[in-house]
């Protein structure tokens, strides 16, 4: 039977890093940020909906979603943000469900990552064997994000207050990953979890 691991953590913790290095060492990586892209392509249902509630505003010049003006009104209305998380995560939660059975049949010894933002918030939990965080400091999320481009200090502190305090998050995981060095530490961190599935 495939191993479910929920991977979680505090924005720009370095989940992706973590995901990217699962994945080179053989795991099944669903990213619930790909799987949401997915379901708004241009002429989805989902994008209509989003369109229908918020106006034609929100689409691209590419008649996709304008996901940066989204992200600007969803983190400065509280409401907003409420109506999409309504409408997207029972979709996002379906297609990991269906994909991770499709996946176990597939490869029945294999890991199969869920990589889920919100997963604390969202009670993923239930549907997963462990959870896996990735942590770091406050000081250094807002550092990261600070360094990508097109992100403000109010959209940075909207991210930060929406997401569950870092004490609840490490308190809801089976094994914590520090981020806070190298690239190289983070490796040697990986690896010593999978060690410790394999009980080696």
């Amino acid at each position: 039977m495939a191993l479910r691991i929920g991977l979680t953590g505090g924005v720009a913790c370095g989940k992706s890093t973590v995901a990217e290095i699962l994945k080179a060492a053989g795991a099944q990586v669903l990213d619930a940020d790909a799987i949401a892209r997915e379901l708004v392509v241009p002429g989805s249902p989902a994008l209509q909906a989003i369109i229908a509630h918020f106006g034609p505003t929100f689409l691209g010049e590419d008649g996709g979603l304008d996901r940066a003006a989204l992200r600007a009104r969803i983190f400065s209305d509280p409401a907003a943000k409420v109506w999409l998380e309504a409408l997207l995560h029972p979709l996002i939660r379906a297609s990991f469900i269906t994909a991770s059975d499709a996946l176990s049949r597939r490869h029945p010894q294999s890991l199969l990552v869920w990589m889920v933002p919100l997963l604390v918030e969202n009670g993923y939990r239930p549907l997963l064997d462990q959870v896996l965080v990735v942590d770091c400091p406050r000081s250094q999320q807002m550092e990261r994000l600070r360094a990508r481009p097109g992100w403000t200090e109010g959209q940075i502190s909207a991210v930060l207050a929406a997401q569950c305090d870092r004490v609840a998050r490490n308190a809801a995981a089976d094994w914590i990953i520090p981020n806070e060095g190298s690239l190289a530490e983070l490796q040697a961190q990986v690896a010593l979890y999978l060690r410790h599935l394999r009980g080696t």
